[in-house]
């Protein structure tokens, strides 16, 4: 499995259009790509607007190419997007995932 993170920071007003762009348009594409796993979004209030962090989770290095074409390090980020942004990552940074743990509730 691999993780795959990108930021940007929202202009103060714009921060809940970009989860909304997310919402109903990055993320329904995703879904429909074979190996796309799962998505966070992290936010932070920041000086001069709302920094996100996106996190991907992908089943190979191949899914994520579906996405984002043969150059994975390349951020995706569409027009739309860029309006809304003060500022944003131009490339991605992928981890393998390790390992995980969760919580196991007792029985």
């Amino acid at each position: 499995m691999i993780s795959r993170h990108w930021k940007g920071i929202a202009k103060p007003e714009r921060a809940d259009d970009y989860i909304h762009h997310l919402k109903t348009g990055t993320f329904p594409r995703l879904a429909g790509i074979q190996g796309f796993v799962r998505a966070s979004i992290l936010r932070r209030v920041v000086e001069g607007g709302t920094e996100f962090q996106i996190v991907t989770v992908w089943t190979s290095l191949d899914a994520i190419k579906a996405f984002a074409g043969t150059n994975a390090e390349v951020a995706v980020v569409p027009e739309p997007v860029q309006r809304l942004m003060t500022s944003y990552d131009s490339r991605v940074v992928h981890y393998e995932i390790a390992d995980t743990f969760e919580r196991q509730d007792p029985t």
